[in-house]
């Protein structure tokens, strides 16, 4: 029987869950899934300066929001805990102690002011700003020597000084490091807190992991993880180092590039199952056009083998088109339920909702189904459904609503509407191309004014189907409204706009 695959998702507790941290588990997860194996998620608290609880709940909601399960992990254990670092320190330091006894490892007394002052004379002079192995050669007397003036030893490994390390890749391929260019890193801190570099390559033996799949920023560290696992005589599992994500200018994504954590995108309106989607094709193509996939089709695609090596570009744009994909092919009951709690927390919409009222809100999802990219674009464009306190744009200001025509044309909008007897799409049509028939205009000169003025916005779904949907004493109130501003003089274009052509 062969060997069960096993990955693992290694966080560190120390900010907001970001888009690369989620792009690294949503890879881990499929390959586990495609494969019938396991998912760890261990916390790597080691930063023991900047890791916190309030980091570690932001990690699960992330990761559960995605739809990203784990099979073992700290809150539901497993045979290989505890799963959060700073538990483990007393195998760590046992770890250590093996390598410093068998020659392998050294106690470093140098301050870190010292260590940066040498890279920087070695960068100086066009060396490697490695460390440069000052107390590689320490005697015992040595070290009693430096421990006497009050110095407190970090503890660095010995990497080879000769020869090649090499790592067959399966995204990168192979990848040569040249050994006398890499410094002896430091293992274990002057705290007792191991680095990432020991910590990852103890517990990933220890917790029999097969595949880690991690991000091409940590391809260099793993001539060190080769390096240690030798040492140590640990297994060597099989690395996949994943493309690097970029910002549409090709450059390392950051905040300036828009949101980077994924509960950001929670927030701005995005749906989990469209970001899910989104992330898997920065980095990996299932070897057609398609783009839009269920996840069980995802996860019966997938491989490692199809991952690129090249870095992928977070398009912005692409990810709010397939949002909007997404929420058009959903059945609109389905979508209400998911804008219900955004209208709910915008003050727009009562919290409980029963029938004739939750049916009223399931036809303005749909009436807005194709032209909606984010749930919260509910609480923004289709605002004038649900309250008449809503801005009339500048563009709408411009075109129609500053216009002296437009006052006769939404008054006596307002007198038709009043007048009939049913309010269905067809009757308010017929009101509608009957004015501009009497007026002498064209349909479009009363029908912009008359969404302009009941939305103050100018564009939108189909205005008779538009309106329906609102109270008919509504529309006419917010037609009077709007007349006797605009003759009043107060519906003129503000800032910028005021002075365009």
């Amino acid at each position: 029987m062969s060997e069960q695959i096993r990955t693992r998702f290694a966080p560190s507790p120390t900010g907001s869950m970001h888009v690369g941290n989620a792009h690294t588990a949503l890879f881990n997860w499929l390959f586990a899934r495609n494969n019938g194996g396991a998912v760890v998620l261990r916390i790597e608290d080691t930063d023991e300066l900047r890791s916190t609880p309030e980091a570690l709940d932001v990690i699960y909601g992330g990761l559960k929001w995605l739809g990203i399960d784990w099979d073992e992990g700290p809150d539901i254990g497993g045979p290989y805990g505890p799963y959060i670092q700073s538990q483990r320190l007393e195998l760590y330091e046992q770890k250590v102690n093996e390598l410093v006894e068998q020659g392998k490892a050294y106690r470093c007394y140098c301050t870190p002011e010292e260590v940066q002052q040498r890279r920087e004379i070695m960068r100086a002079q066009g060396l490697p700003p490695k460390y440069d192995s000052r107390c590689r050669t320490l005697t015992e007397e040595d070290c009693a020597e430096l421990s006497a003036e009050g110095r407190q030893p970090c503890t660095r490994f010995k990497m080879k000084q000769t020869g090649n390390t090499i790592v067959n890749d399966i995204i990168q391929g192979e990848v040569v490091y040249d050994n006398n260019l890499c410094g002896d890193p430091v293992i274990l801190k002057q705290s007792g807190f191991p680095t990432f570099h020991l910590a990852v390559v103890v517990d990933d033996a220890a917790m029999s992991i097969t595949h880690v799949i991690r991000g091409a920023g940590h391809l260099p560290n793993t001539q060190i993880h080769l390096q240690l696992q030798e040492a140590l005589e640990l297994p060597h599992p099989r690395y996949a180092h994943l493309p690097l994500i970029l910002g549409e200018d090709r450059t390392k994504l950051s905040k300036r590039h828009g949101a980077v954590s994924v509960m950001e995108y929670q927030e701005l309106g995005y749906l989990p199952e469209a970001m899910f989607n989104f992330l898997v094709l920065l980095g990996w193509s299932p070897g057609d056009e398609q783009e839009i996939m269920p996840r069980d089709e995802i996860v019966s695609r997938f491989s490692l083998e199809a991952c690129n090596k090249a870095a992928s570009v977070f398009d912005l744009k692409k990810a709010e088109w397939m949002n909007g994909e997404y929420m058009k092919q959903m059945e609109p009951a389905e979508l209400a339920e998911r804008v219900h709690p955004w209208l709910v927390a915008a003050g727009l919409i009562e919290e409980e909702l029963f029938g004739k009222r939750w049916q009223w809100l399931i036809k303005i999802v749909e009436l807005m189904q194709e032209r909606a990219k984010l749930l919260k674009t509910y609480t923004t464009w289709a605002r004038y459904f649900f309250t008449d306190d809503y801005e009339y744009e500048n563009r709408a200001r411009k075109k129609w609503l500053n216009k002296e025509a437009t006052v006769d044309v939404l008054e006596r909008l307002g007198d038709g509407f009043e007048a009939l007897d049913e309010w269905n799409a067809e009757t308010v049509e017929s009101v509608i191309r009957g004015l501009a028939e009497e007026m002498g205009l064209s349909a479009g000169k009363v029908i912009h004014p008359c969404r302009a003025a009941v939305t103050g916005t100018t564009i939108g779904p189909s205005l008779f189907h538009l309106l329906v949907l609102l109270a008919r004493d509504d529309v006419v109130a917010r037609l009077r409204r709007t007349a006797r501003l605009s003759r009043d003089g107060e519906l003129a274009p503000t800032g910028d706009d005021a002075d365009e052509e």
